[in-house]
């Protein structure tokens, strides 16, 4: 609480020169009916009235207002707030009015972010209900089945027991994402920086992924033919997660015969920024803004069939700002999609273009 007290004299003056023209006046007329009429006397009458006046209502105010002024100040401060701490107690009501104000300004933003905080937590809590009983139910189904008696039939119990077993793989899946989300925004997640190529790291990527994007015949391509390494400083187990979940995404959503390409290009003195690009579905501008948040789906019923933990967008973006980087994005519908990322590189290498390889 503030001791400091940030006197005013305002209501005080005007008061006690109201009360004392009044009495004079008074005074003036009474001696005037009674031919003892003396202007000095008047005059001294005047500057004693309104000192007296003055004290005894300044004295009153004092003590009057700074007590509930105080209280006002102390109930306020036991909503914790700093902005009003250091600020000396006053007994000037447009200054208190206007601190009130804004003290309410305040906790109205407050309320109002913790409005849209809340309906975050019900939007995620039931999209996190939804990802995991659905795997959840499935298990029990194959399950249930098999205790009713069809575990009896060896070909019903093999085929069972394996999709049951992938009901429990895609709850892992989603369990470990939530874990390193988790830990990515509390800050819990230590990054191991090393220097390494990028583009090596990219190209067994692509070997990994090789037989995924065949079966919708999706060529994974550098835009070109990288003959000098380009070593960057990062976690290489993290950006190797990112960059996969771009590609994966970029197969999955990507058309048939189609291509996602990778670009490396140098940004600043220190920087290169890393492009994943596609010619896939696309991504309709109204969706841009919530792509990185946890479990949000662009289109839900494909999303889900395509699998996935509805996480790996949000784990992107949170492994690039571990980073201390950017990540942007730029789509059009039904044309493509652009995700990129800068990294801090090692040292600045020539990149020459000498046609595009594929892979």
């Amino acid at each position: 609480m503030a001791e400091k007290f940030k006197k005013s004299y305002k209501f005080a003056y005007l008061s006690s020169l109201y009360i004392t023209i009044i009495l004079t006046l008074l005074l003036g007329v009474f001696l005037y009916t009674q031919s003892e009429f003396s202007i000095l006397f008047l005059l001294g009458f005047l500057i004693a009235c309104y000192i007296v006046c003055f004290l005894i209502i300044q004295y009153r105010v004092e003590k009057f207002i700074y007590r509930r002024v105080r209280k006002i100040y102390d109930d306020i401060e036991m909503l914790d707030v700093d902005t009003l701490g250091d600020s000396p107690v006053t007994t000037d009501m447009r200054t208190l009015i206007k601190e009130v104000e804004k003290f309410a300004q305040k906790r109205k933003t407050e309320i109002e972010t913790l409005k849209v905080r809340e309906d975050y937590r019900k939007e995620f809590m039931g999209n996190i209900s939804h990802e995991l009983k659905t795997p959840l139910f499935t298990v029990q189904g194959y399950i249930l089945t098999l205790l009713d008696g069809a575990m009896f039939d060896p070909v019903i119990l093999k085929k069972y027991l394996s999709r049951a077993d992938k009901g429990v793989e895609r709850l892992i899946y989603i369990i470990k994402d939530l874990d390193m989300i988790t830990k990515l925004e509390v800050g819990d997640l230590n990054l191991n920086y090393t220097n390494f190529d990028i583009i090596e790291l990219v190209q067994s990527i692509f070997d990994l992924f090789e037989m995924k994007a065949a079966k919708k015949n999706i060529a994974l391509i550098f835009d070109m033919n990288y003959r000098e390494p380009i070593l960057v400083h990062a976690d290489k187990e993290r950006i190797q997660q990112v960059l996969s979940n771009l590609i994966v995404n970029s197969i999955k959503y990507g058309k048939e015969d189609g291509t996602t390409e990778i670009s490396i290009e140098n940004l600043i003195k220190n920087k290169v920024i890393v492009r994943v690009t596609d010619n896939g579905e696309g991504i309709a501008q109204a969706h841009i803004p919530r792509l990185f948040e946890r479990f949000y789906r662009v289109d839900k019923s494909g999303s889900r069939k395509e699998g996935g933990s509805g996480l790996g967008l949000a784990i992107v973006k949170h492994i690039i700002e571990a980073h201390h980087e950017r990540i942007y994005v730029e789509s059009d519908y039904r044309i493509g999609s652009e995700f990129s990322f800068t990294l801090e590189k090692v040292k600045e290498f020539p990149i020459v273009n000498v046609g595009a390889k594929t892979t």
